[in-house]
């Protein structure tokens, strides 16, 4: 049993700045995150690279400031004042939720083929040591981060053949704006726009389709007036994050899209506080503000000179979420027999019966595979206007030997 004043779930840079302001305040502060290493996706560097400008500041801030971060801890179940994990239980009196987003995955045809991958997850691959060298990459989906992952390609000697952004330019346009007043994402932005080639980024465009034999060979694309084929040897595709609210839920909080919460980042749960992308995506400099935020405020600190600050953040969320909104006609692009739930194989044909996710569930299986319906979930909730998950315990595949002890 591990005793806290604070607990921090979720070692990205929402969870390291909670961690690390509360611990510098004499809390005693555990920090807990499932990876192997801390920084989250969003801080995740090359295989044997050292950290880098702000991630590198706050781990060495961490580090010094006397909190104890414990890597690889899943959380599985969680009930007021107490985390239950796959290596035991912390019990706390104060816990901020930073548990960061996951990527939204939308089936088309052909999606299920070897090489078609996620934003994140081929960006992952890359980073762990996957070669793209001279591979023929097509990107699509939508959001910042399909620009930065095909700017990352690039710079991997990958030749990036096109980047699909399914919201139209003139959709983006106050998105590019808000960057234009922000001096670093404006800086960032450009470097991205120069690792690619000029007319490489098709703005009102969309994959509705993969092809290939054994993997992928082609993918076709449409900008709603006309439809085409790009040749490639890998697709990734992503259309933007969703916030990870399921610990939240079952710990009480109000959640709609994401996390309700204060000024203070309190939810409306007794010593719960939550940061970062689980109450709306927002980027790293907002998760920053966010986690600095609850930190302080989880252990009776002032937090009124970071006020300004998460308001720019607060305006800056809602920017991406207009800016990047999915357009209905991605809802007609899967086939009756394209495949929505990969785990069990179910067709989107297979729950046309169904008016409700628990009934299709029942029936089909659709959402008790291995991911429990974090995929799936998240797709129908666009394609079928389904409620959310229902959550409960565990929150992930959990073995019989952790759940006995």
């Amino acid at each position: 049993m591990i005793e806290a004043d604070v607990a921090v779930v979720g070692g990205g840079p929402a969870g390291i700045a909670a961690a690390t302001v509360a611990a510098e305040s004499g809390a005693r502060v555990v920090l807990l995150d499932e990876g192997a290493t801390l920084g989250g996706q969003i801080w995740r560097r090359d295989v044997l690279a050292a950290p880098k400008g702000s991630a590198a500041a706050w781990l060495d801030r961490l580090a010094a400031s006397g909190a104890e971060v414990l890597s690889g801890w899943s959380v599985f179940d969680a009930e007021p004042r107490r985390l239950v994990g796959f290596r035991g239980i912390v019990r706390f009196h104060q816990v901020v939720i930073a548990t960061g987003a996951r990527e939204r995955f939308l089936p088309f045809p052909g999606w299920t083929l070897p090489g078609v991958t996620g934003l994140g997850g081929l960006q992952a691959m890359v980073k762990s040591g996957c070669d793209v060298s001279d591979r023929r990459i097509v990107v699509g989906g939508s959001g910042p981060l399909a620009i930065a992952v095909a700017a990352s390609l690039a710079e991997r000697g990958a030749h990036v053949a096109l980047v699909a952004e399914q919201a139209s330019w003139v959709q983006i346009r106050p998105f590019l704006f808000a960057i234009l007043r922000e001096p670093r994402k404006f800086m960032q932005g450009l470097d991205y726009a120069l690792a690619l080639h000029p007319g490489v980024v098709r703005f009102g465009t969309w994959v509705v389709g993969a092809e290939g034999r054994d993997r992928v060979e082609a993918v076709r694309v449409t900008d709603g007036r006309r439809t085409w084929r790009e040749r490639c040897d890998l697709l990734a595709v992503g259309y933007g994050l969703v916030p990870q609210t399921e610990l939240a839920a079952l710990l009480g909080c109000r959640v709609e899209e994401a996390v309700w919460v204060d000024r203070e980042q309190r939810t409306t749960a007794s010593g719960v506080f939550a940061a970062g992308e689980p109450t709306g995506i927002g980027g790293v400099e907002c998760a920053l503000i966010e986690g600095q935020i609850a930190g302080l405020a989880a252990v009776g600190r002032e937090v009124d000179h970071l006020e300004t600050e998460r308001f720019r953040g607060l305006r800056f969320k809602d920017v991406l979420k207009t800016a990047f909104e999915l357009r209905n006609e991605l809802r007609h692009v899967p086939r009756p027999e394209t495949i929505v739930c990969r785990c069990e194989d179910v067709r989107l044909v297979d729950l046309e019966p169904f008016v409700d996710r628990r009934t299709a569930k029942l029936v089909t299986r659709c959402g008790m595979g291995p991911c429990q319906g974090r995929v799936c979930g998240d797709s129908l909730e666009f394609l079928k206007k389904w409620g959310p998950n229902e959550v409960r315990p565990p929150l992930m595949p959990t073995s019989v030997g952790d759940l006995a002890r």
